[in-house]
């Protein structure tokens, strides 16, 4: 499964500095050598060494910050440099900013490695909260793709899971409401559901039922919670020559079969939580499936993508000639590829998920 953070963590959000930060420092004093040694008058760029140590914090730690400001200090007072005879007092401002720059790389290392340890834990908390999908779970190849919308996290307000269980693979997606961080709590909830009902539910529909009910004992902990969630789920026969849908108020699935892209025509059933006595229950559909069929399934990060004229992404329309020759894993980087192209600002949780049957009878 690719995991896409918007796309990856920039240097200010925590990746380490790219060379040319750890390049500067050294780069200043061999510029500053060069200048005064080749030019026949004394130049008055002594200054220039001032910005040395602070910008040694950027990238390197209280020691290798320490040498490259003692270096500053030594080559202010090597005669050959001729760098105009600095004064006492210019000394001793180089080597005050010198030693707080010093104390400051000593302050930043501590905090990055304590900020690592907290993303390492965070990460791994996240992951066990919507893990990796499998590339293959039973009977089916299987291809996910998860960008947050959220900068700095893993996990938003999407979720989707495939399991494999007596009664054929069964997978999820779905949206909860609302996104980031808020959502978390709720999509863990919905995650544990899905996972326990996958090996107790005989059919689909209750397994929609079991995630119903989860919403509603969480919502009605909290008073005016609302809480509610949209939903498609897909169950594969053993011999994955069929699939049942199930959708509760979410996008239905597109079928990708001979270079055409079809939204699957199943009755939509009420979202999840909402629990509305009038609400239509969802209407189970079972689609056969033919050599080299797949599913597409997406959130509303995708089909809601809108370019700068505000028309949406058309995914039906673009899905045959995105995923001409690929495989799951490799259309779904393409559809995301697509989908910033077509919408730079992408500002929901995007959430795909890519199902191939693997018939035993020809693809063995």
């Amino acid at each position: 499964m690719a995991r896409v953070d918007g796309e990856r963590r920039g240097w200010l959000r925590g990746a380490p500095p790219p060379p040319w930060v750890r390049a500067l420092p050294l780069a200043l004093i061999a510029g500053v050598c060069v200048a005064t040694l080749v030019s026949p008058d004394p130049l008055d760029i002594g200054f220039l060494l001032g910005a040395i140590p602070p910008l040694a914090v950027l990238s390197y730690g209280p020691v290798a910050t320490g040498v490259l400001g003692a270096v500053v200090v030594v080559m202010l007072n090597v005669p050959a440099f001729r760098l105009d005879n600095p004064g006492q007092t210019d000394l001793l401002t180089v080597c005050f900013v010198a030693v707080l720059s010093v104390f400051v790389a000593f302050v930043r290392s501590r905090r990055d490695v304590q900020l690592d340890v907290e993303r390492t834990i965070a990460e791994a908390a996240q992951e066990a909260v919507v893990p990796p999908v499998p590339e293959r779970v039973g009977e089916v190849a299987c291809a996910g793709l998860y960008r947050a919308a959220e900068r700095g996290t893993l996990v938003g307000g999407d979720f989707f899971d495939v399991r494999d269980s007596a009664h054929g693979v069964r997978a999820v997606l779905g949206d909860v409401q609302g996104h980031g961080l808020a959502a978390i709590a709720t999509v863990a909830s919905l995650m544990g559901a899905f996972r326990e009902a996958v090996l107790d539910q005989p059919s689909l529909e209750a397994v929609a039922a079991r995630l119903d009910r989860r919403l509603a004992v969480d919502s009605a902990r909290v008073p005016h919670a609302e809480l509610f969630a949209t939903a498609v789920l897909l169950e594969f026969t053993p011999g994955a020559d069929a699939v049942r849908v199930v959708v509760c108020g979410h996008p239905p699935p597109v079928l990708l079969r001979d270079g055409t892209a079809t939204e699957v025509a199943v009755t939509p059933g009420a979202p999840l939580g909402l629990d509305l006595p009038d609400a239509p229950r969802p209407g189970g559909l079972v689609l056969p499936l033919c050599a080299g069929d797949r599913l597409f399934l997406a959130s509303d990060g995708v089909w809601e993508a809108r370019d700068g004229a505000d028309v949406f992404y058309p995914l039906t329309e673009r899905l045959p000639g995105l995923t001409a020759g690929a495989d799951p894993a490799t259309t779904a980087v393409r559809v995301w590829t697509d989908v910033v192209r077509h919408s730079p600002e992408v500002r929901d949780d995007v959430t795909m998920l890519v199902l191939a049957p693997l018939r035993p009878d020809r693809d063995r």
